[in-house]
């Protein structure tokens, strides 16, 4: 015969089982649960990126920069003087300078022998004594006429004849006179005289050489005096004139400083370009032919720089980046002008007022997130390849 159970055992009972119900559900939901809080700390991460690296931060500034046209050009003499002779079927005796001699003016640089030259001088001294004699015995003759031309002994006709003689004696001497200044010319293109002082730029007197009158024998640059002829486009001459001061640069190194003596009046169809020449100074090192490039200095100009640091080369173009609302960067073409020292012009594409990173721009890209940290203390430059972005980001980057 069976027995009841009491009533509070089976209420025991009936809790133990609500019990483990409860502990089986607990089980069977906490999986889903630790997935959710997963999936909630993700989005938050996504919510909040890091950022990509720490970076300083500055701004443009207002600097005078020297005014500068770049050109390019070519040494040449100022002025270019060929020698010759004006003797003709003379030898060369004598040479007396070579290229590169610097000669006076009246300097004597060649000589052609004169032997041939002083023969017919003689000839022709003689030949104007002998005029003279005839045309004094001529003059006397004709005054003796006229004497007698009252008293009838001769005829009118014969008077006539006597005057005519005397003047034509009188003309062979004239012309014995000019055959002898003839000579004596002759005698003195013997010898090659400079023109004018310079430096001898070319030589092609031989020794024993004949030559024709009007030969070239040498070509000098007048007064050593040399001059850059740049090349300058139609649209920038306005800004250069007679005095603006140029510096140039050859291609042998030497620097020098010259000065614009005149502007060509016209400008070459071609090229569209027109040819400025500026006197340059005695250089050693700076010859006629020479390539060189220059600046023409035009003064002082307001002008937009940053840090060369801040300007990196994307594409091809140059750019900075500005940091913008929410921490990010912004990628900024430019247009960069005159480099001096450690600044660069800019002459477009940035505002006066933009907050730029001055380092580290070269392992940045377009809307990266940034911390902008304090500028430091300007430190020796640091052989580390990462300058002005934190170790520790350059690492993680």
């Amino acid at each position: 015969m069976l027995r009841l159970r009491s009533q509070p055992t089976v209420l025991a009972l009936a809790a133990a089982c609500l019990i483990a119900a409860a502990g089986g559900t607990a089980l069977l939901f906490a999986p889903a649960a630790s997935h959710a809080e997963s999936e909630r700390g993700a989005d938050a991460a996504k919510a909040s990126p890091r950022p990509a690296l720490s970076v300083t931060v500055t701004t443009p500034r207002r600097d005078a920069l020297a005014a500068r046209l770049p050109a390019n050009g070519s040494v040449a003499a100022w002025q270019e003087a060929s020698i010759g002779t004006e003797s003709n079927g003379l030898r060369l005796t004598e040479v007396r300078v070579n290229v590169g001699d610097t000669v006076r003016a009246g300097q004597v640089l060649a000589v052609f022998s004169a032997d041939t030259v002083q023969a017919e001088l003689a000839q022709s001294r003689a030949s104007l004594l002998e005029a003279r004699a005839s045309a004094a015995e001529a003059a006397a003759n004709a005054e003796r006429a006229r004497t007698l031309q009252a008293s009838g002994a001769l005829s009118q006709q014969q008077i006539q004849q006597y005057t005519t003689a005397s003047e034509t004696a009188a003309a062979r001497v004239e012309a014995a006179q000019a055959a002898l200044a003839t000579q004596q010319l002759r005698l003195k293109h013997t010898q090659v005289l400079a023109p004018d002082s310079g430096v001898i730029s070319a030589r092609t007197a031989t020794v024993g050489a004949v030559v024709g009158a009007g030969t070239e024998l040498f070509r000098m640059v007048r007064k050593g005096r040399l001059e850059w002829r740049a090349e300058v486009t139609s649209s920038d001459l306005p800004r250069v004139q007679a005095g603006t001061r140029a510096r140039v640069t050859a291609a042998s190194g030497a620097e020098v400083e010259g000065t614009v003596r005149v502007v060509a009046p016209t400008v070459d169809t071609q090229t569209r370009n027109a040819l400025v020449y500026v006197d340059l100074p005695a250089h050693p090192d700076i010859r006629a032919g020479m390539f060189a490039r220059g600046d023409f200095l035009l003064g002082q100009r307001d002008t937009l720089t940053v840090p060369q640091s801040a300007v990196v080369v994307r594409d091809g173009f140059s750019a900075v980046f500005e940091v913008v609302e929410g921490g990010r960067v912004a990628m900024r073409q430019v247009k960069t002008g005159q480099r001096t020292g450690d600044r660069v012009e800019i002459a477009s594409g940035l505002q006066e007022r933009a907050s730029i990173v001055e380092r580290g721009g070269a392992f940045l890209n377009d809307g990266d997130l940034v911390r902008v940290e304090a500028a430091a203390p300007v430190k020796a430059a640091s052989s580390s390849p990462h300058v002005g972005v934190s170790p520790a980001k350059a690492a993680s980057k």
